[in-house]
């Protein structure tokens, strides 16, 4: 315990721990005062994000190449994938598609980019592991075409929502078991192509797995608790706000939830470590993809007031779409400069700024 005392005392993003019991304060003060909830609740978020991400690492340091791969992998998105649930019970979908959509295009262009650009400002041209770059943008791409596919008939067909929910069903299967054989392909048999982007950053060293296993547990209990607040507050919150539940989901949620994912990818690209954020941002969007949103479309069927469609509103599946185009064309030299993570910004941008002007008109 002395370690993680020791980890937030010297860690500035941790001492946002304090609005953890705020949040829990002002839900019992002030539970109709959901603005305040609702900016308390992400501020609780991120430093909870970021002692998971440590605690995730410590535990997979310990359990061997394969099976601590696989634990990353599981648990990477686990503070997204926590408050998609919480949402999903209260029947919030568009906040769960939303953020599902928005998770994908912030890493594949606000962390890449900012990785990309942080990089490049420190080191005149960088360069990462290609092919473990196009075997990720690969994944992504069926990926998205499959989350594609029942947006586009709905629209066009007019197909009746038990023949969509049975297609996403279906469709669910197919990603967990193409998630599968990337994660065989990746841990296994061709190890050796992500090898450059699985090792943990220079000089950080692991927790004991004791402090790692307890963390984890305590630290997931009260990502659940403060997401049932935030999910609660976020309705109304961004209303008062000027904010759409789209916009809150696509960008909101996907900041503050990939928080800690998104500190490692920065600190990499400054330590000329690039192969360790493009690893990180590529492996964590493929990852929310296939695996992610298929489960949530699962649990819905128990979790949820109706089970949820992989129907998405056309502008979240257009972007994905582009975002995912655009990563794979961006990383397929193997070599990037600032310049390049400045162009990911601006697409980027463009995506929020449309999306908090015309936010999407279905529920």
């Amino acid at each position: 315990m002395h370690r993680l005392l020791k980890e937030i005392r010297h860690n500035p993003l941790l001492w946002l721990l304090v609005f953890v019991p705020a949040v829990f304060a002002a839900e019992t003060l002030g539970p109709e005062a959901h603005t305040l909830l609702f900016v308390l609740s992400v501020l609780a978020i991120v430093p909870l994000a970021a002692l998971l991400s440590h605690a995730t690492e410590s535990v997979a340091s310990k359990t061997g190449d394969a099976v601590g791969g696989l634990l990353n992998a599981t648990l990477g998105n686990l503070t997204e994938l926590v408050i998609a649930l919480t949402a999903l019970r209260a029947g919030q979908y568009m906040l769960v598609k939303a953020s599902i959509a928005g998770a994908i295009v912030a890493n594949t262009l606000f962390m890449l980019g900012a990785s990309f650009l942080l990089g490049g400002l420190k080191h005149h041209v960088q360069e990462y592991n290609r092919v473990s770059a196009r075997v990720q943008a690969a994944l992504l791409f069926l990926a998205t075409i499959t989350l594609l596919v029942p947006s586009s008939i709905a629209e066009a067909n007019r197909a009746p929502a038990a023949v969509t929910q049975g297609l996403s069903l279906g469709l669910a299967v197919l990603l967990i078991a193409a998630y599968a054989l990337g994660m065989l392909f990746s841990l296994r048999t061709h190890r050796e192509l992500f090898a450059s982007a699985a090792h943990a950053e220079e000089g950080e060293a692991p927790w004991p797995l004791g402090v790692a296993l307890v963390t984890l547990a305590g630290v997931t209990v009260l990502v659940a608790l403060v997401s049932e607040v935030f999910v609660e507050s976020v309705q109304q919150a961004a209303e008062a706000i000027g904010m759409s539940p789209a916009f809150v989901g696509f960008v909101v949620v996907a900041l503050v939830g990939g928080a800690a994912e998104m500190a490692s990818a920065f600190s990499g690209a400054r330590k000329d470590r690039l192969d360790l954020s493009v690893g990180i941002a590529l492996g964590s969007a493929s990852q929310i993809a296939l695996f992610v949103a298929p489960v949530l479309v699962l649990v819905s069927y128990v979790l949820g007031p109706a089970p949820m469609s992989l129907e998405f509103w056309p502008g979240a599946v257009s972007w994905m779409l582009i975002a995912t185009l655009t990563t794979a064309l961006v990383t397929n030299s193997g070599r990037s400069a600032w310049f390049v993570g400045a162009l990911l910004l601006m697409v980027y941008l463009v995506f929020g700024m449309t999306l908090y002007m015309l936010p999407p008109q279905v529920s």
